[in-house]
């Protein structure tokens, strides 16, 4: 008998499984960033979060308001990276990493490599670290979408494969964040409204509706490979 129903009830399942691996890793690493931090007297925020992104290719000003959907004060944020000189903004509202703000995703690796090492150790990592690969090759990027603003990733040459799955799975994320605000937008909702619903039908169905928006790319997976990914990552947790 299959472990799920189909796609939509895979995505369902996997999603709380993906969001606690991540999260386990970031707590491992928060310290160690709060110290760089100090040290280096830089802001981590959106060098930390768009990691994978920013070292390949700039992202418009206007993408912000994509990434951190629900978030305030993002020009604060912004400001502070400006004037820290790890961003630049050219006169099309192109944000760019400068060398000092490479330097620093760099550090953020080496700090996310070496908590991985501490949370996933004796774990085989290569292996759901292709199979999250493959799905994400095979997530839609939609139009306007964070996927597509922080697709494909930052992979240097000598990325780990811990390190090249937690990043994947930071990845993947936005691709369920994207179906999400799908969901509530053809509900009729803002992302304020979101927020504030409360659990009940209307909060049931736009989460059926995320699950079914966010399953497809689990289709370039057989379904005994969606069990193993769906297994390893939760003997990851």
């Amino acid at each position: 008998m299959p472990k799920f129903r189909d796609l939509s009830e895979y995505a369902a399942e996997i999603a709380p499984v993906i969001n606690v691996a991540h999260v386990n890793v970031h707590a491992s690493a928060a310290q160690p960033l709060a110290d760089l931090a100090t040290t280096s007297g830089l802001t981590p925020a959106y060098l930390y979060d768009l990691r994978f992104t920013l070292p390949l290719r700039p992202l418009p000003r206007t993408g912000l308001a994509v990434l951190y959907r629900y978030a305030s004060d993002l020009e604060r944020t912004l400001r502070q990276h400006l004037d820290e000189g790890t961003l630049t903004e050219d006169g099309d509202g192109l944000l760019r990493l400068t060398d000092k703000g490479l330097e620093f995703v760099h550090h953020v690796y080496d700090l996310h490599a070496a908590a991985v090492a501490r949370v996933w150790a004796g774990h085989d990592l290569a292996g759901p670290a292709e199979l999250v690969g493959r799905v994400l090759n095979a997530a839609e990027r939609l139009p306007g979408g964070a996927l597509e603003l922080v697709a494909p990733l930052y992979e240097p040459e000598g990325t780990g494969p811990g390190l090249r799955l937690f990043n994947r799975l930071a990845a993947l994320r936005y691709h369920r964040a994207d179906a999400h605000a799908a969901a509530w937008r053809s509900a009729g909702l803002s992302a304020s409204e979101i927020i504030d619903l409360r659990d009940g039908p209307e909060r049931t169905a736009i989460e059926a509706d995320t699950n079914r928006r966010a399953a497809a790319p689990y289709g370039a997976l057989s379904e005994t490979e969606r069990d193993t990914l769906y297994d390893i990552l939760l003997k990851l947790i």
